[in-house]
């Protein structure tokens, strides 16, 4: 599966909330599915040195080094899902938002307009509408998780091979799983029944990767199942 896959699963279980249906089959039947998923980033250049945004990269030409920074985003359970009382501080979940969940393309968009405010609220980001999430629980194996430790890398290039002229990709592998009481999608309306779903499609990840788009290259590997540092 990929990014089209992922969006088409959480449009039909938009769809069968707003309809007040049950989760569809295609839907349900998607846990266990493998899936990669490219996010690109950085696509209106380096971020400045004081940068605190959570997907960002810099060339320092002092040391000719490029230096690529991506935090996964903690949440916990109650307010991923909105489920409050129904999950404890303990329940953390991480995972990615998808940006401009309208479109397939997983490349950066033609036109670099003012970019949204930073943050991590759906409610409050136009777009944030649809996540990718790996949920832990709380008294179960941890074997993976991040407790929001960044993925860096630090490639040493000179500046003709450089090359970012179409930002990176974050790159995620790994299947789509079910959310703890709940199947593979979950969709809510926080602000009522005129609001976009927000939607989080359950995953385990396996493998995270950030790679040049521009040159094919990837700059760095992590085996996400053994929450080790970069491969490569």
């Amino acid at each position: 599966m990929a990014r089209a896959d992922i969006m088409t699963l959480a449009a039909r279980m938009a769809d069968a909330v707003t309809s007040g249906q049950s989760m569809p089959k295609a839907v349900a039947d998607a846990a266990g599915q493998r899936f990669e998923l490219r996010l690109p980033f950085g696509c209106r250049g380096p971020a400045d040195a004081e940068s605190d945004a959570a997907m960002r990269w810099r060339y320092d030409e002092t040391d000719k080094a490029l230096r690529v920074h991506v935090a996964p985003i903690v949440w916990t359970r109650a307010n991923i899902l909105d489920a409050a009382g129904q999950a404890t501080a303990a329940d953390a979940v991480e995972g990615f938002w998808i940006p401009r969940p309208w479109t397939a393309s997983e490349a950066c968009p033609a036109t670099r307009d003012n970019p949204a405010p930073d943050g991590t609220e759906a409610v409050t980001l136009p777009g944030q509408t649809l996540a990718i999430a790996q949920f832990f629980d709380g008294d179960g194996a941890r074997l993976g998780q991040r407790n929001g430790k960044p993925y860096e890398t630090v490639v040493r290039l000179q500046p003709d091979e450089l090359q970012a002229e179409r930002g990176f990709q974050l790159r995620i592998a790994g299947r789509i799983a079910d959310i703890p009481g709940q199947g593979p999608v979950s969709c809510r309306q926080p602000s009522g029944a005129e609001q976009r779903p927000i939607c989080v499609v359950g995953v385990t990840m396996d493998e995270v990767a950030i790679d040049n788009p521009r040159t094919g290259k990837t700059l760095a590997t992590w085996n996400v199942a053994t929450a080790g540092a970069a491969d490569r």
